[in-house]
């Protein structure tokens, strides 16, 4: 094996002895965050929970809060009970509960959306936010502007895993056919979506079926806005609560770079220059599979990695300064915090609770990131 390209760190880490101490601390941190939640949860619900006697600094509660999520108006929203968006980084769906967070990349510096599958009764506010109901969308603290609409929507998931209802379909199966999804029963008059498989096409290097979807506003001229068309790129050979098999690690690494190009070809079709559309990712519970995606494609990103074997290697990307506030439980311990893996999925899980699950997970983050330094030494 060649360690000519592979940062130091990297070389480092990688051994199962620092992988359990790293997931081990994670796994802590991620008890920390929990029990802020539940204290969330019980304010919600007009109790006086004590938190002096906690280990919390005194904005954990806060900084952690989901109130939102777990008012009884809004549970039936969510597929998990136990899953729930963080008020503080969740998506704003035009006044409407919507099970996702905004996710800034810690070492790439992309912005991503995490979210469940939708359900039926959610299915239009998904749509929603692809379409551009709400113009205004963007992440907590940052201009509008800057921010072009979803034009890529990731899903790591069949519907149906093991006899389970996993995700629930919101294109049609077959090229040519359209359905309508209509709006849920609130007031604000928003129009049913009807949405059309335009094409599809499975993309056997990397694993996946890409299929190119339409989705237009059932609003009478000359109101109507215009049809918005979107790619929606299914990965289905990550098992539920697992990772792809050793045969499909490769497959894996393609898709992650398809997802990026399919995305990063989409730039021009927004009016600002800048205009930088965020991908929205999801699984089922949209934090294992989802999350495992994000680090792997923040981490490649930022060491010049998402390139197809056939282009030249870049140089390291320096990551962005930092807009996201710091932990409310304190940094990640010294024998940690230099594993920029470590670094990327604590950072996740500060924006989305329970992001990278499994600790399989985890360890498939460190085997791809080195598969990759390992395919470039060798071209």
């Amino acid at each position: 094996m060649s360690h000519t390209s592979q940062p130091l760190w990297l070389q480092k880490a990688y051994n199962q002895d620092h992988i359990n101490d790293v997931w081990r601390i994670l796994t802590d941190r991620e008890r920390s965050r929990y029990r802020a939640r539940s204290l969330s949860s019980s304010r919600h619900y007009h109790s006086q929970p004590d938190i002096s006697s906690t280990q919390h600094q005194p904005n954990a509660t806060d900084h952690y809060s989901i109130a939102l999520g777990c008012s009884p108006e809004n549970q039936f929203c969510n597929r998990y009970g136990d899953i729930i968006p963080y008020d503080r980084t969740r998506v704003e769906a035009g006044g409407r509960y919507f099970n996702a967070n905004w996710i800034r990349e810690l070492a790439g510096g992309r912005w991503s959306i995490a979210t469940q599958a939708p359900l039926p009764n959610t299915a239009h506010e998904f749509l929603s936010l692809i379409v551009g109901l709400h113009p205004h969308l963007s992440p907590p603290g940052e201009s509008a502007l800057r921010f072009a609409r979803v034009r890529t929507v990731v899903q790591l998931t069949r519907n149906v895993e093991s006899g389970k209802q996993k995700a629930h379909p919101y294109i049609p199966h077959e090229p040519g056919k359209s359905w309508v999804v209509p709006p849920p029963q609130s007031p604000g008059g928003l129009p049913p979506l009807k949405v059309t498989l335009i094409r599809s096409e499975t993309i056997e290097s990397a694993q996946c079926v890409a299929s190119t979807v339409s989705v237009m506003p059932l609003v009478a001229a000359p109101a109507r806005p215009p049809t918005v068309i979107f790619h929606h790129l299914l990965y289905a050979a990550w098992p539920d609560h697992g990772i792809p098999e050793q045969e499909h690690r490769a497959g894996l690494l393609n898709f992650i770079r398809f997802v990026d190009q399919k995305n990063e070809d989409l730039r021009g079709l927004e009016a600002t220059a800048d205009a930088e559309p965020p991908i929205m990712v999801h699984c089922s519970a949209g934090v294992g599979r989802t999350g495992s995606f994000i680090a792997l494609s923040s981490l490649l990103r930022s060491n010049g990695l998402l390139l197809s074997p056939t282009s030249q290697p870049a140089e390291r990307v320096p990551p962005r300064p930092p807009s996201l506030p710091p932990s409310a439980i304190g940094p990640l311990p010294e024998r940690a915090s230099w594993d920029e893996i470590a670094q990327e999925i604590d950072s996740l899980r500060e924006q989305r609770l329970g992001m990278v699950q499994k600790p399989e997970q985890a360890l498939l983050v460190y085997d791809i990131l080195v598969g990759a330094f390992m395919t470039r030494d060798y071209r």
